[in-house]
């Protein structure tokens, strides 16, 4: 059972380590999809989008859905005093919105971002940053590359101690069957362990045979009046599960268990 539990902490502390490395790549990855309305715009948005480095100029990212485009381009240049004409171009678009630019000088942002909420534009807060580009590029390999180093001694690790898992859970399967055998039918000893291995579409056939056959040790796993006077309110007691051997079950899908 030691071996065993060392396993267990094995397991557990290798599969934190590698889950938090895959949530943290998924949470990049996600960033970097779904709606213009919510993901990273770091590698959508170019330095040749914006104007940098303006005193009194600034560039504004402007989501669009699809059904207004056209009001966005006939209105823009008049949600708010000193709009530079025919600044906005349409740097890309999903399957229901568009991201717009504009460029305005920077007394009029604010007049700007309260005409788009009125018409339900969304503006998108964005400073471009080239250094966060890289990093999170860089970021973004490493967690990769981690996780494709790990997953291989994982896999291998896995395989080595599924083994070592599985004996000890049959064993104490062989252990449950042997106490529970000498509760049920007492001492001396006198019964027999056997593993059947059924078809799937089998299996309560093989219970009802067995049922049957062994009806004459316990009556009351085949009797509805048992069931009937054990159904009390508040006590738990399954008899339905109940047979008249012995019985547990190795369920051998572990895959689809867990």
């Amino acid at each position: 059972m030691a071996h065993s539990t060392q396993i267990e902490m094995d397991l557990r502390n290798r599969a934190v380590s590698y889950n938090n490395l895959r949530n943290s790549l998924e949470g990049f990855q996600k960033r970097a999809s779904g709606s213009l309305l919510s993901r990273s715009l770091l590698e959508i948005v170019t330095k040749d989008d914006i104007v940098l480095n303006s005193e009194h100029l600034v560039t504004l990212l402007v989501v669009v859905h699809k059904h207004s485009e056209n009001e966005w381009y006939g209105k823009y240049e008049t949600l708010a005093t000193m709009v530079v004409p025919r600044s906005s171009r349409k740097i890309v678009e999903d399957s229901e919105n568009c991201l717009f630019s504009v460029t305005l000088f920077r007394k009029a942002v604010d007049e700007f971002k309260q005409a788009c909420y009125k018409r339900r534009f969304t503006i998108r807060d964005f400073v471009y940053d080239e250094e966060a580009l890289i990093a999170e590029k860089t970021e973004i390999g490493r967690l990769d590359m981690e996780l494709k180093n790990q997953f291989g001694p994982l896999t291998k690790w896995l395989k080595v101690n599924f083994g070592e898992a599985f004996v000890c859970w049959i064993h104490v399967k062989a252990m449950r069957v042997f106490v529970e055998s000498v509760l049920r039918f007492g001492l001396p000893v006198n019964f027999q362990a056997m593993l059947l291995a059924p078809l799937k579409k089998g299996q309560k056939k093989l219970q009802e045979v067995l049922n049957r056959h062994y009806h004459h040790l316990d009556n009351s796993s085949t009797s509805n009046q048992v069931l009937d006077i054990f159904d009390f309110p508040g006590l738990n007691v399954n008899l339905a599960d109940h047979h008249p051997y012995v019985f547990f079950k190795i369920s051998l899908n572990i895959c689809d268990i867990y």
